[in-house]
């Protein structure tokens, strides 16, 4: 559950702050409300998290709504993705 804190937290800093943090990534996830997550690049080699970026590649292109990245899934399952990616 820290990782959902330490999301949560992420998010609710955007209001105060754009900026992202050295080796950290800004996403935005959901599927009809998108939220950012800022995330760490290490995240980037997880074959699991790579799945993710393939759909947002065939979903949205190099054409993000939203200006960033944008990873077309839940924001449950994002959650419960980067919570495992914590722990390995």
């Amino acid at each position: 559950m820290a990782i959902h804190k330490m999301l949560r937290r992420s998010l609710s800093a955007e209001k105060k702050s754009t900026e992202v943090p050295k080796v950290h990534l800004a996403v935005y996830v959901g599927e009809n409300e998108k939220k950012r997550f800022v995330i760490p690049l290490s995240y980037l080699k997880n074959h699991l998290f790579q799945e993710l970026l393939c759909q947002a590649e065939e979903e949205f292109g190099f054409h993000h709504p939203t200006g960033g990245l944008t990873i077309p899934c839940s924001e449950e399952l994002f959650i419960d993705l980067t919570s495992h990616l914590s722990r390995t």
